[in-house]
């Protein structure tokens, strides 16, 4: 049991988790001090300071690490090869992240959904939410969608159903974090880069299951055999959806059924594709788990029209279709939005470079007249594309894209932002990046 009251505590990272995360444990008789390498807005650094909260700007954080402290709550982006990080451990000062401190102050017969997945995790975070909601539950939502727990703890009680959308850095180190209810929606080789292999990646997913008894769920994919296999040892009581498979949760007849009972017709649900057919099945797992009836999900399906950055249709200018998947940081996601689509595509991708492969998009190129590609991809993209013998145009910023990719558009055609890549590259996060293309195509 970490200790996290009358303590010495070293916060790795401010940004959002950093600060809510100093905020909420200075309440305790903590020594708190925050470190950054960037500057921060001056209106925070002076709250933080109020409480007593050092605030250090420094790009060798590892010199103020001494064994004289307790804990150490690094921000979720950073890698455990950081040399603080490295350097704690040698000390054995526990390191975790804002989320695995935050559980340590939940009421008492909180009810938790954790919610991870290389991919779906956000769409099916927000239909468990409008669910629950719609079935007149008390719900909050937070984690990776860039609402720190420790922000909402104050608002939590025994009634509170909290759901969380975790990813796999948040996942990292975490020991005595639980949930009730835990959604895997799927497995595939992504973020090897924050963890090295694609071992050290499932094994990571798998702590959302961490401290689970037969009394707890698991949610899992029939369809995903890596998932299958991770999970044969998991305590839980498990759960299964499939879009192809009989299970528990599937697609039947054209019909979403539950159990062998037909919940909503394919054709009813607002958000179209195989892969929101699924986050629909996970998210249907979840919430009748706490008794929520079928008007309240078919209501949900019904109306749900999205997430933000997730296929987001932006406009349509000269009978051009715009859209914004600034969340597609891989190729599975791109993948996803190609298969979307059966006009001819503009495709506008790049980003940091991770070093993966592009070829797995070959097979759902084939609509595909134009790639604009930017960022630190823009080379590797450029070959690729040239190896399709698809028209490739190279730029450097997303502007510059936009404004190529609108130059070349006919009236039928789509423009799509669906980068493939993370966007860390130029922007702070996927958000950013959306909300600018966003910017630019309504200024067009």
């Amino acid at each position: 049991m970490i200790k996290l009251k009358n303590s010495k505590i070293f916060v790795l990272g401010m940004a959002r988790s950093g600060y809510e995360v100093s905020k909420y444990l200075s309440k305790y008789d903590n020594e708190i001090v925050v470190t950054d390498a960037k500057e921060q807005e001056s209106s925070k650094v002076q709250e933080l300071e109020s409480l007593g909260i050092k605030v250090v700007i420094t790009d060798k954080p590892k010199e103020l690490l001494n064994n004289t402290y307790n804990v150490v709550i690094k921000n979720p982006g950073i890698k455990y090869t950081n040399p603080l990080i490295v350097k704690a451990n040698s000390l054995s000062i526990p390191v975790i992240n804002e989320v695995e401190a935050a559980s340590y102050f939940f009421p008492e017969n909180l009810q938790v959904i954790g919610v991870t997945g290389s991919n779906g995790k956000t769409t099916t975070t927000n239909l468990i939410n409008e669910m629950l909601k719609a079935a007149g539950k008390k719900v909050i939502m937070a984690g990776n969608m860039g609402i720190p727990v420790c922000s909402v703890l104050n608002d939590l009680d025994s009634d509170t159903i909290l759901l969380l959308e975790i990813s796999i850095q948040q996942l990292c180190n975490m020991n005595h974090f639980k949930t009730n209810v835990s959604v895997l929606t799927n497995l595939t080789p992504t973020h090897i880069d924050f963890l090295d292999t694609y071992e050290n990646y499932k094994n990571t997913k798998k702590r959302i299951f961490n401290n689970h008894t037969d009394k707890d769920i698991a949610i899992l994919n029939l369809n995903n055999n890596d998932e299958i296999e991770l999970t044969k040892d998991i305590k839980s009581h498990k759960v299964y959806f499939s879009s192809t498979c009989n299970t528990d949760i599937c697609i039947n007849d054209d019909y979403i059924t539950y159990f062998g009972e037909k919940i909503i017709k394919l054709e009813d649900i607002k958000l179209q594709g195989m892969h929101n057919y699924e986050n629909a099945c996970c998210a249907i797992g979840a919430v009748k788990h706490y008794n929520v009836d079928n008007a309240a999900i078919i209501k949900v399906l019904k109306e749900f029209g999205g997430v933000e950055h997730r296929l987001e249709y932006v406009r349509t200018l000269n009978n051009v279709e715009y859209y914004n998947d600034s969340k597609a940081t891989n190729t599975v996601s791109t993948t996803i939005a190609l298969k979307a689509f059966n006009k001819p595509t503009i495709l506008i991708m790049g980003g940091l470079d991770r070093g993966h492969s592009f070829e797995p998009l070959n097979d759902y190129m084939k609509n595909v007249k134009l790639v604009v590609c930017y960022g630190q991809t823009k080379n590797r993209i450029e070959k690729w594309a040239d190896s399709l013998n698809i028209a490739v145009k190279v730029v450097d910023n997303l502007h510059d894209a936009t404004m190529y990719a609108n130059s070349k558009a006919l009236s039928g055609d789509v423009i799509l932002l669906s980068p493939a890549c993370a966007s860390w590259d130029q922007y702070k996060c996927f958000e950013d990046r959306g909300t600018e293309y966003k910017t630019i195509v309504n200024g067009l």
